[in-house]
């Protein structure tokens, strides 16, 4: 629906507004036509768009495409990695290293709630879609190389898609293959409270002899531990790897690295399940993605089973550099019943038609000055509202001259005004989300501009603002 504020026979503008006796205001609606508009892919990569938020997991239900969210990263590494200290290596010494425990390690986002008498109680957001329900989680090494260039044209930032296929190399790195990841929590009176914010660390020499028992948390900048998901790698291939090769070229430069190891690929399946939010630029390092290792150097006199010492070691890759979102979606074909059907991701959007030629020009007619111009779009209260977007966006379709989006006047303009947010109406029901477009139906209806293109309707993300 939209809406126009106007006013009718407006004469003398320039210089004798204030005597002008044939001012009338009116409002009138216009109906417009909307239709669904299903996306076959998006781009998802952070080279040119700056994405700090990926999705990884499963969200089914019938009131939209079916979607297995996963998560393509990069992993930094720290110059100079040695494996053993020089100091401990020396004629009269023999060492060797274990792995005590390694793991990817995925900070959630989470919002602290009252303390309670059992500790800090968290509750865990950004979540999509029934997380008592597990998917499926594996983890490989990708044999794609990401470049901030096009390869096919080197002049050109290079762009990655939400359908593109990253191969794989070698097994799976996770230790338990096909890994049922679901947030581990228990109920405390009417609360249900993370569990993972702690975990123990056996330290162990290569005889397997328990030296010592470490308490891992990782903490916000209130030094308060986060939950955290703890998924298992497998020790002899991250062993092989990593460990194996910190002091080889392939460690020498983070450039080397990422040609060696292109990135790791979190892969997300299943039938039901959630979606998880993942913040990937957290203020606090220890919130951030990363793989985990922690091993012992037992130091030998040599030739001897006669222990020297032992040496607690813990390197941390964090998930950083390029990173692309890709999403597996069912086709879903949506009824003809006026609904529009606003999914995020690679889901569907709408399409808007606000005036045919015969009515622009019926408007134009009538020689209205437009004050006031909004277009309003109202929530199916009888569908799946639980997961509703806080904001919707609303864009040009310019796929006609320039094979892009662009952005509507008002959005720029008028960006504090142009709107978009969720509304409620006064019992705080959600209800509707309104754009305002002034400018735009402005330059229409006065001829300034002829050209009208068909607008989209989407779920907001933070890089649609225009810069």
């Amino acid at each position: 629906m939209a809406i126009l504020s106007c006013e009718e026979d407006f004469t003398n503008i320039d210089s004798s507004v204030l005597t002008n006796t044939k001012f009338t205001s009116n409002s009138l609606l216009v109906d417009i036509t909307a239709e669904n508009s299903p996306l076959e892919r998006v781009q998802s990569d952070n080279i040119s768009r700056r994405l700090g938020q990926y999705l990884l997991g499963v969200y089914a239900n019938s009131d939209y495409e079916k979607l297995e969210a996963s998560i393509v990263s990069q992993v930094a590494i720290t110059a100079g990695l040695q494996l053993v200290d020089d100091d401990d290596i020396t004629d009269t010494t023999d060492v060797i290293s274990s792995i005590d425990t390694v793991f990817l390690k995925l900070p959630y986002q989470a919002t602290l709630q009252d303390n309670l008498s059992s500790g800090p109680d968290f509750k865990l957001d950004s979540i999509f879609g029934d997380k008592t329900k597990a998917f499926t989680l594996n983890l490989y090494r990708s044999d794609t190389y990401m470049n901030v260039y096009n390869p096919e044209d080197p002049s050109k930032i290079n762009r990655f898609y939400s359908d593109d296929v990253f191969q794989k190399t070698s097994d799976r790195l996770n230790a338990e293959l096909d890994f049922q990841f679901i947030p581990k929590d228990t109920i405390i009176g009417d609360n249900t409270i993370p569990t993972d914010t702690v975990f123990y660390v056996k330290r162990r020499t290569d005889k397997n002899t328990l030296i010592k028992t470490d308490t891992i948390t990782y903490n916000s900048s209130l030094g308060i531990p986060q939950p955290f998901a703890r998924i298992p790698l497998n020790e002899n291939l991250i062993k092989e790897l990593f460990l194996d090769k910190y002091e080889s070229s392939e460690f020498s430069s983070q450039e080397a690295f990422n040609n060696y190891f292109r990135g790791l690929i979190l892969e997300a399946t299943g039938e039901d399940g959630a979606l998880y939010s993942f913040n990937f630029n957290s203020t606090s390092p220890d919130l951030n993605p990363s793989i985990e290792v922690f091993y012992t150097n037992t130091v030998y006199s040599k030739g001897t089973n006669d222990t020297i010492k032992t040496v607690k070691n813990n390197n941390s890759f964090p998930l950083s550099g390029f990173r692309v979102n890709t999403f597996t979606m069912d086709d879903k074909i949506y009824p003809d019943n006026d609904e529009i059907i606003i999914q995020g991701t690679a889901g569907s959007e709408g399409t808007i038609t606000l005036f045919d030629e015969a009515k622009m020009q019926e408007l134009r007619d009538r020689n209205l000055l437009i004050n006031d111009a909004s277009l309003t779009f109202y929530i199916n209260q009888s569908a799946d509202t639980s997961h509703v977007p806080d904001r919707l966006y609303l864009y040009q379709d310019n796929t006609a001259v320039n094979a892009g989006f662009g952005q509507i006047k008002d959005s720029y303009r008028e960006q504090l005004f142009f709107g978009g947010e969720l509304q409620r109406d006064v019992n705080g029901t959600i209800e509707k989300y309104t754009f305002r477009i002034t400018k735009h139906v402005s330059d229409l209806l006065s001829g300034k501009t002829n050209y009208s293109p068909t607008f989209k309707l989407k779920a907001f993300n933070i890089t649609d603002f225009p810069s």
